[in-house]
């Protein structure tokens, strides 16, 4: 008999928002998934969050409502949370915990997962290289996604992040491997309305074919907040490291799920650190993100794009400061950009992709990158400077080649980064484009630019500078 169908406890001492407390128990282990029979016959699932002494605490995915302490009865199941994972998880609309949310068939399981991953030699951990295309000038042509990265999106209330997130799982390819690229997409604490968006707009554009979709509404237990994000890299390794296909994972909104996880350690009565967040948020936000990258003899490669909004667009707040260490660079929404109607609002000056330089280049994206990428960055950042400037002393003491930079800021915005929600820009229309913004100045200016590049430009019609 199995310690499942042996043993019932019911010796629940205290209830607590989404805890139970289990007293007089014996050989129970950290993360076993606990059976709970609620004093109605509901049956409901739990995990162990702690253990010891004799006592062990339960968080409860479906809340403890109408659970009371002496008429509940406990099983522990003697095994760890896994997810059923198989190719047929693409297409599929499935909850926070993965059971499936559309009108499809019952999954069929080719094996069963632990959502929280199994450890990585780091000997057989290769450097991220070869770049995603997005199909967003602003991220392929300045701060390029390398597979294998973890390229995190700061936004802020109100911003368009969901927007954005959205084109790029619509957008996102790998040029020439098409049939070799999938996407996970897990939703954390979002509304109905924001589910019906997402769904709408993959199942319009086809992208749900090559997606997994994990949804976890605001009304869901905050509980399921902190297994959607799990089930969802659980989903993408398997993908990667047993089918060979290359996964982009897209983790919106992880604010959402650090409060959630502030909720579930208020319950359990921690010590609080940082404006409230647990002590370990880091090691738990690291467990997450360390997730992304590529393994030595496996085809496949996980990369990680997790969207967090900043409160009060801070980004010293714990998540963002955290996330930032943990992750190779930043995407910055700017709200300065979004009120004069630029989109997507991601303001190229703070953000950085620092492992940029292995995914850009000869048979990568094109050998002129790195050099367009350099100018279009000095271009600009002159031309911010400028503004600045003329705020103070007016465009009047500005010289011509003053004058250039300033209306070079102005058109980079307006045509390099603004583009529609339904552009599909590939990396050889980015780089001819900053080529034609580039026609602005003579070659003397193109400093950051090999003459051999500005020749070959030129030959090729997309430098026209007269």
């Amino acid at each position: 008999m199995t310690k499942e169908s042996s043993i019932v406890y019911r010796t629940v001492s205290d209830v607590r928002g989404p805890l139970l407390v289990v007293e007089h128990i014996h050989n129970v282990g950290y993360n076993e998934v606990v059976k709970i029979r609620s004093p109605s016959g509901e049956m409901l699932t739990g995990t162990v969050l702690e253990t010891g002494r004799g006592k062990a605490i339960i968080q409860v995915f479906e809340g403890t409502r109408g659970l009371d302490a002496d008429k509940t009865a406990i099983r522990f199941t003697g095994d760890t949370l896994k997810l059923p994972v198989s190719t047929e998880i693409l297409g599929r609309v499935l909850d926070g915990s993965g059971n499936p949310l559309d009108k499809g068939p019952p999954l069929t399981a080719q094996d069963h997962r632990d959502i929280n991953g199994s450890p990585i030699n780091p000997y057989a951990r290769q450097y991220p290289r070869q770049p995603i295309q997005t199909g967003l000038s602003v991220i392929d042509g300045l701060n390029t996604l390398v597979r294998g990265q973890k390229l995190p999106i700061f936004s802020g209330s109100g911003l368009p992040h969901n927007r954005i997130a959205s084109q790029i799982v619509r957008q996102a390819e790998i040029p020439g491997e098409e049939s070799d690229f999938a996407i996970v997409f897990a939703a954390m604490g979002i509304t109905a309305t924001e589910a019906q968006f997402f769904m709408n707009s993959f199942e319009e554009t086809g992208a749900l074919e090559h997606t997994a979709l994990f949804l976890n509404l605001a009304n869901d237990p905050a509980i399921e907040r902190i297994i959607t994000p799990r089930a969802a890299l659980t989903a993408a390794e398997f993908l990667a490291y047993e089918s060979d296909l290359h996964v982009l994972v897209i983790l919106t909104d992880m604010t959402n799920y650090a409060e959630a996880l502030r909720e579930i350690s208020a319950a359990r009565s921690e010590v609080p650190g940082r404006r409230g967040y647990p002590g370990y948020l880091y090691t738990d936000l690291s467990m997450m993100y360390e997730r992304a990258g590529r393994i030595r003899g496996r085809k496949g490669t996980v990369t990680q794009m997790p969207i967090l909004s900043m409160p009060q667009d801070d980004m010293t707040h714990p998540i963002p400061d955290l996330s930032g260490y943990i992750t190779e660079g930043q995407m910055i929404v700017a709200r300065d950009l979004h009120r004069r109607g630029i989109y997507p609002p991601i303001d190229p000056g703070p953000s950085l992709s620092r492992l940029m330089k292995e995914g850009i280049g000869k048979d990568m994206t094109r050998f002129d990158h790195k050099e367009i990428q350099a100018q279009l960055y000095y271009g600009y950042s002159e031309g911010r400077d400028f503004r600045d400037l003329v705020a103070v002393v007016g465009s009047e003491a500005l010289t011509d080649r003053d004058q250039k930079y300033l209306a070079f800021a102005d058109r980079f915005e307006q045509e390099f980064v603004n583009q529609g929600d339904h552009e599909n820009r590939s990396f050889e229309e980015t780089l001819d484009l900053g080529w034609n913004l580039l026609s602005e100045f003579p070659e003397r200016e193109l400093k950051r630019c090999d003459i051999k590049t500005i020749d070959w430009a030129r030959k090729r019609g997309v430098y026209a500078y007269s």
